[in-house]
C-alpha cells in the first residue's frame, strides 16, 4: 500500500509561484513513478508532470513545460512541483499520483492523494 499526501496549495496572483509537495509512504514506494495531475471545475483530469525516484528523467505536459519543475527528496520520500509564472488557467485541484512500474506518462495510476487547491487570481 502507498499513501500520498499533498500540501502547498493556496491563492496566488498571476505571475506568481507556488511549490506543491507530495509525501509518499509505503514499503514499495520506490517501484512507483510519481506524478501530478490537475482538475479544474467542469473539466477533465489533466496530466501535469512526472518523475522517478532514481535517474534524471522528468516528463511534462506541453501546457506547463518551461514553467513547472518536478524534483524529489528521496530521504523524505517527497516529490515537489515548483510552479512559476502561474496564470488563471492553472487554477485547479492538484493531485499527486503513483503508478507501479509506470511510464512517466502515468496512464494508469494505482494511488492518488487527496488533492490540494491552487487558485491563481488575475
Amino acid at each position: 500500500q502507498v499513501q500520498l499526501v499533498e500540501s502547498g496549495g493556496g491563492l496566488v496572483q498571476a505571475g506568481g509561484s507556488l511549490r506543491l509537495s507530495c509525501a509518499a509512504s509505503g514499503r514499495t514506494v520506490s517501484r512507483y513513478a510519481m506524478g501530478w495531475f490537475r482538475q479544474a471545475p467542469g473539466k477533465e483530469r489533466e496530466f501535469v508532470a512526472a518523475i522517478r525516484w532514481s535517474g534524471d528523467n522528468t516528463y511534462y505536459a506541453d501546457s506547463v513545460k518551461g514553467r513547472f519543475t518536478m524534483s524529489r527528496d528521496n530521504r523524505k520520500s517527497t516529490v515537489y512541483l515548483q510552479m512559476t509564472s502561474l496564470q488563471p488557467e492553472d487554477t485547479a485541484v492538484y493531485y499527486c499520483a503513483a503508478e507501479e512500474f509506470g511510464p512517466l506518462s502515468l496512464p494508469d495510476p494505482d494511488y492518488w492523494g487527496q488533492g490540494t487547491q491552487v487558485t491563481v487570481s488575475s
